[in-house]
Parts: C-alpha cells; sequence; structure tokens
C-alpha cells in the first residue's frame, strides 16, 4: 500500500520500520515539530523524525492540520491508508477521510479501557494484570473508533519505559498483520470504558499516606518520565526502582537503608537520585549523606 505514515516519540519508530520491512510504499512521514528539550532548550527533533530522514523519507511537521493548505498538501500524497503511532496533533474530519482506506491508529491499550494520552502510565498506576495494543479505524472522538486486531501482554512488574518498547514491538507486527487483508473493524464496547488522560508532573510526587503497592506502581508508572519523587531532608530525590516490604514506620517516615513508611506496609527504595548526581543504587546513594532519625518524607 501507499503509506502515510504519522508518529512522533520511539513508541512510533518500530512501526514504521516494519511497514517498510513488509514492503509498503511510504508517501509521506508526518511527525511533530523540534521542541526544545535539555537544559539549554535547544530545538530537538523527534525520534520518528531522525529514523524517516535516515530511510530517505520526505518529513512533514505542520504545527496544525486544520488549515486548508495543510490538508491539501496531505490529501495530494494520495495515500492508500494513514497510519498514525502516538502522533501528537490531532486529526481534523478533512484528514480522517483524504486516505482511500482511511487512518488507522497503533494504541497501546485494550480498547476500551483507557483512551487517551497516557494509557501505558495509567495501566500500571491503577494495577491492571494486563494490558495490550489495538488497532483501530479512527474517528473524530478519543480513540473511540472500531477495533481491528489486538493482542495483550501482561503487566508484571514493568516499568513504563520497558512496557512501551514491548508494546511498540506488538504495534509494529500488529498492524503489518492488519494491512494485509481487508481492514475489517468492530464497533467499541461502551462497558468496560477508561480515560487515560495526560500525566501531570505533580502526580510523580509521592504520596506515603497511601498504601506501599499504590507507590510501587506509581514509582513503575512514572519510568522512565517524569519520575517519582520525594522530598527528604530538603532534597528533591528521584525514585526509580522500588518494592513492598513489611514495616512498622509511621507514612512518610524514613527508617534505615531508605526504607519510608507507608500507610499499610513501607516502601523499600532499591534505586534513587539526588540532585545534581547520576542513579545509583541506594547504598552507594547513602555514602556521605547522612538522614537524620525521624526524617519525614513527602
Amino acid at each position: 500500500m501507499r503509506i502515510i505514515f504519522m508518529g512522533t516519540p520511539p513508541f512510533a519508530v518500530p512501526a514504521l520500520d516494519a511497514l517498510v520491512a513488509a514492503g509498503h510504499e511510504i508517501a509521506a512521514v508526518y511527525t511533530r515539530a523540534p521542541q526544545p528539550a535539555g537544559r539549554g532548550k535547544a530545538l530537538a527533533r523527534s525520534a520518528v523524525h531522525d529514523r524517516a530522514e535516515a530511510l530517505g523519507f520526505p518529513v512533514h511537521t505542520p504545527r496544525t492540520l486544520r488549515d486548508i493548505e495543510a490538508q491539501a498538501v496531505f490529501a495530494a500524497h494520495g495515500a492508500d491508508v494513514a497510519v498514525v503511532a502516538a502522533y501528537g496533533l490531532l486529526l481534523p474530519q478533512a484528514v480522517l477521510d483524504a486516505p482511500k482506506r482511511g487512518c488507522i491508529n497503533i494504541h497501546a491499550s485494550l480498547l476500551p479501557r483507557w483512551r487517551g494520552a497516557a494509557p501505558i502510565q495509567r495501566a500500571i498506576l491503577a494495577g491492571d494484570a494486563e494490558t495490550g495494543v489495538t488497532i483501530m479505524q479512527m474517528e473524530a472522538g478519543l480513540d473511540t473508533g472500531p477495533m481491528i486486531l489486538a493482542r495483550a501482554t501482561l503487566v508484571a512488574d514493568k516499568t513504563a519505559g520497558a512496557l512501551t518498547v514491548e508494546l511498540a514491538s506488538i504495534g509494529a507486527e500488529l498492524v503489518v498483520e492488519a494491512l494485509q487483508g481487508p481492514l475489517t473493524a468492530v464497533t467499541q464496547p461502551e462497558q468496560g470504558m477508561t480515560l487515560a488522560p495526560k500525566i501531570a508532573k505533580s502526580e510523580a510526587r509521592l504520596d506515603f499516606t497511601l498504601p506501599a503497592a499504590t507507590l510501587e506502581r506509581a514509582v513503575r508508572a512514572f519510568n522512565p518520565a517524569p519520575g517519582a519523587f520525594t522530598e527528604i531532608a530538603g532534597e528533591r530525590v528521584k525514585i526509580l526502582a522500588a518494592d513492598v516490604v513489611p514495616g512498622a514506620f509511621a507514612p512518610g517516615e524514613v527508617g534505615p537503608d531508605l526504607v519510608i513508611g507507608a500507610a499499610d506496609g513501607a516502601l523499600r527504595v532499591i534505586t534513587a537520585q539526588r540532585p545534581g548526581k547520576p542513579a545509583m543504587p541506594v547504598r552507594a546513594l547513602l555514602n556521605g549523606w547522612t538522614i537524620p532519625p525521624g526524617t519525614r518524607a513527602g
């Protein structure tokens, strides 16, 4: 098929590679415009931009697809289908209708659960036993379109980073499979629908009045970004790995070896990062850093 590919983060790159390997013609790649990144806020191109350029495909970075000129350029590619993977811009109806077979989306959840921007993190935070990828036909609603294919995987003790890599691989396989035959789709049920709004940075602050199991899920859900954190002895400490242990500490009380009390049990920090320092195991982190008895995290 002649395909317009639309994606932005590393999650989308395996799907682009898989479509090329399957012999599809990539008419154009659409991705978000370069964004300020890092301490210097220099403009950085997306992962999809870099990969598409390396493969020799024309890259488009419109700030919006709402204007008539951008829609005309999109339609002029004469695509059979558009494949969308975490693109990041709203597709107006004129864009959805332009390809002969419409637009299909690689969504990182088992729809209708977790419609929205952060399905991977929300699945981990909620303690879901499984998640997966759904290939869906796009329509104007938020991830409401009919489903073409889906595949599940266990969440287990994976971080958002690890689960993203796994789901990206599953999505790449599924989208190629979906394009092998007619795009037959079934309507999503409304039963079981949940929303996955974008993660706010404020959500990453750990609240030790919550159960330890809830806190451990938050550590995994916010790894690698934005990073779960707390304040300890006047320092903002990012917690990258932790587990749940028995404990008789009060909520937020910091015990030996960075075991922190929770509403029930305790959170044992395994890997953490102090300001201006690299991430390191707790034993190394505590070298030369004395935490006074009675210190509270929060």
